[in-house]
């Protein structure tokens, strides 16, 4: 039996090639799309889970309000672990990490800069899951100047894995002993190190500063511990060690302090939570955004919804063409649960050609979509252990479900009204199939303006006046290396031709480089007045070499002594501050965790905001230093000097450090870089939108072509009657359009409630405008008028004779 039906399926679908051929290929572009987006959504999914304890493993994040300013890090004091270490019987383990920017290393007589280091506890290979495949990995990082690495960094210095015992020469004068080497870091990890240092050997560690935080804790959590139980003594937690600390210094308790509005809080993530649910400060890498993954797993589903709409469409459309065939079975004897039998494996053999075609189309477009999303997704042997069995059940999950409404629809034709050519056909006779229509081009309207407006707010982004230049700044970096030289080398920079000017500082708009103090306006340090604001080190010739604008009072001057103790600040921290003139007033500086120190600073300048972190943030308080930072060169170049220029210090380089990497970008490559992930999203987001319209007019495509064919003889009336071709394609347009417009009015405004909120993650943005709206409402009308033309017009021009003469 089962035999006969596939067998009779078949045939019917080969009887109707074109019909098979517009479901085929729509089946198989959403089923595609649906297979990428599993692999991108697993992937995602997938961070850090190859920690076996994963499930126990949480971060501390540190929130903190002061100074009028309101910061969320991934960071934490120093003593933070070692301390809940000892006050909460819940935690099993604790491991610290902390950044401190790379260092070069010696490699055959040349430096090379490595920037994936950091400093770690002993206890690292308890908490994670980082196999040792040479050393000890419970004494590896124990002792100072101890370094364990992974298996690339021993191939690519010492040739070889077996290095337990030999020595790395950091910044030429720094031995490093490897004590163990692991395995590398799978991809899919929140923080993804080459060399892990002994933190033994960082005088930082052991500070027992609580209001400095620049370490990343991990605590392990014993078996059954409650997190949330954990969180709710933080707070004590928090007044008894940080406020210990902080009451001496700002001279009030700390519920004083908190009734300011100022707080310390210390919060949990999971750390499977990290790369998808978490954005803060000093994070460890780019993480991921949970967002991205309901959107495109929406989509995902949106699209596959259409190719569904599609087989039900054209199926129930095409009912006048079987409904005579329903009639002589169940003349003959056929029961309905047989004929249900045979439309449902015709579907579910559509759906199965559908899901051979989507496979091979995933694997021929997998490195396209990598190339989209930044990934590295494989198809491999344990890819197809869960992949064949989840595309059988997709096969009679999909192929029921959307052979379904066809299945039943069909089947309840009575045999009498069928014979006697009463049963009602064409386009208006079924209002599910409207329904479907506008639903179709109700999702294909909301991708077009989500699309637009993802596209409108990256260009606002990336044409939007910064407050600074950075369009032909060349980053030179690691100029640190060249010491005292490294002035002497600015000032020939400065001298060739083509160059502007140059800027000697590791604090950059687009740099990673950030430092953040409290500055009071009186010495006894009065929390009320005072400004947690960014502090960056800078030369005479910054802000001319950027391009920035004072805007009260001067530049540095280098041959001012007295500038040493200057500051120029930002107009954010200026609002902050409350004044009103800001000119030589005087403010002080914290030299010292504990505040024991002061720095007497006098305003000489302040400087027009400039965004110099994402703008999905507003601009935060900034003071600027006079002060000897070497950690990189900018260079503002003139545009048809940029090539020579940067050959020329290339060559500059060489005769200044000839055994050091030379390493550049330009700041508006940077710039860019920190939008990537948006760009992404836009670029998937319009293949997306293209396929799911594809889709949709596919299936308006074949309506299109079963309408004009219900309607022949009625074509061929009116052409006898004198109607032209224009009256016969508004005749069989109109009633398709007119969907597309209920489309319209119904997608609109969710659309544009959605994206109201995806712009509510900018601090800067230029709103949805209204001809995003005309625009895609436009494209939807225009793209189904195209399509539903084709079929209008090959019926408008047929012969009506050839209609008629059966009549």
């Amino acid at each position: 039996m089962f035999k006969n039906y596939v067998k009779t399926a078949f045939r019917s679908l080969m009887k109707n090639k074109g019909f098979t051929a517009i479901n085929i290929l729509g089946l198989a572009l959403g089923l595609c799309v649906c297979m990428l987006i599993v692999f991108y959504v697993i992937d995602e999914a997938g961070y850090d889970t190859y920690n076996t304890k994963a499930a126990r493993i949480y971060r501390v994040n540190n929130d903190i309000k002061f100074g009028g300013k309101t910061s969320q890090y991934a960071v934490s004091p120093a003593p933070l672990a070692q301390t809940m270490l000892n006050d909460f019987p819940e935690v099993a383990g604790v491991v610290r990490f902390r950044g401190r920017g790379g260092n070069k290393v010696k490699k055959d007589g040349q430096n090379v800069q490595e920037d994936r280091m950091t400093y770690a506890d002993s206890t690292t290979f308890n908490v994670f899951t980082l196999p040792m495949i040479q050393g000890d990995s419970k004494t590896a990082l124990v002792e100072p100047r101890s370094v364990v690495i992974n298996e690339t960094i021993a191939k690519k210095y010492f040739n070889s894995t077996d290095v337990v015992g030999k020595t790395l020469m950091f910044n030429d004068t720094i031995p490093y002993k490897v004590t163990g080497v692991i395995k590398d870091i799978p991809r899919q990890s929140h923080f993804n190190f080459d060399f892990f240092l002994a933190m033994s050997g960082l005088d930082e560690s052991k500070e027992n500063a609580w209001l400095s935080n620049n370490f990343t804790t991990y605590l392990l959590l014993k078996d059954g511990a409650d997190p949330q139980a954990i969180e709710a003594k933080f707070p004590a937690f928090v007044e008894k060690y940080v406020g210990g600390q902080l009451a001496p210094a700002v001279h009030m308790s700390y519920k004083d302090f908190e009734k300011d509005g100022n707080y310390f809080k210390l919060k949990l993530i999971a750390l499977r939570d990290i790369h998808l649910r978490s954005n803060v400060q000093d994070e460890m890498g780019a993480n991921g955004n949970i967002q991205f993954v309901y959107i495109f797993s929406a989509v995902a589903i949106f699209i596959l919804l259409i190719a569904c709409v599609n087989f039900m469409n054209l199926s129930t459309a095409r009912s006048s063409n079987r409904a005579r065939e329903v009639g002589v079975r169940k003349v003959l004897g056929s029961a309905r649960s047989s004929l249900i039998a045979q439309f449902l494996s015709e579907s579910v053999l559509v759906t199965f050609a559908a899901t051979l075609i989507a496979l091979a189309g995933a694997w021929l477009l997998l490195p396209v979509f990598n190339q989209m999303a930044d990934k590295q997704l494989t198809f491999t042997l344990q890819t197809f252990v869960w992949l064949l069995p989840a595309l059988l059940l997709v096969v009679v999950v999909i192929g029921c479900l959307a052979g379904s409404y066809p299945a039943f629809f069909l089947s309840a034709f009575q045999p009498v009204d069928v014979l006697k050519g009463k049963l009602s056909t064409g386009f208006k006779g079924s209002r599910l199939r409207s329904f479907l229509v506008v639903f179709q081009f109700g999702i294909s309207i909301f991708l077009i303006i989500g699309t637009l407006v993802i596209y409108h707010q990256l260009n606002y982004i990336q044409s939007k006046d910064l407050g600074y230049n950075r369009e032909q700044v060349l980053m030179v970096y690691n100029t640190d290396v060249l010491d005292k030289q490294a002035r002497v080398f600015k000032e020939e920079i400065k001298r060739m031709p083509g160059v502007k000017n140059a800027t000697l500082t590791g604090f950059t708009p687009t740099g990673g480089w950030r430092n953040n103090t409290t500055m009071f306006q009186s010495p006894t340090l009065d929390t009320k007045h005072a400004v947690s604001t960014g502090v960056w080190e800078i030369d005479e010739d910054y802000i001319n070499t950027l391009g920035m604008k004072l805007k009260y009072g001067r530049n540095f001057s280098a041959e001012m002594k007295t500038d040493s103790s200057a500051v120029i600040l930002n107009e954010a921290a200026v609002k902050i501050l409350g004044y009103k003139n800001a000119l030589d007033q005087e403010l002080y500086m914290p030299t010292d965790n504990m505040a024991k120190h002061l720095k007497k600073l006098h305003v000489v300048g302040f400087i027009r905001d400039f965004n110099f972190s994402s703008l999905r943030e507003n601009i935060s308080p900034l003071a600027f230093l006079l002060n000897q930072n070497t950690g990189a060169l900018s260079v503002s170049v003139k545009p048809a000097s940029a090539a020579t220029i940067l050959a020329q210090i290339k060559e500059k380089w060489k005769t200044f450090s000839p055994n050091q990497q030379f390493n550049y970008s330009y700041m508006d490559d940077d710039f860019e870089n920190a939008y990537r992930t948006e760009q992404r999203m836009g670029t998937i987001s319009i293949a997306l939108t293209s396929i799911a319209i594809l889709i949709a007019c596919l299936g308006l495509f074949g309506l299109a072509a079963y309408a004009a064919e219900q309607r022949t003889k009625e074509i061929g009336i009116r052409k006898v009657l004198g109607a032209n071709v224009g009256i016969i394609v508004s005749m069989l347009s109109k009633d398709f359009i007119k969907l597309v417009f209920i489309a319209i009015v119904i997608a609109s405004p969710f659309a544009w409630y959605l994206m109201h909120l995806w712009l509510k993650g900018f601090a800067y943005q230029d709103g949805i405008k209204w001809w995003v709206i005309a625009l895609a409402g436009g494209s939807a009308v225009l793209i189904a008028f195209i399509t539903i033309s084709f079929q209008s017009i090959k019926a408008a021009l047929a012969n009506p004779v050839t209609s008629l003469k059966n009549e």
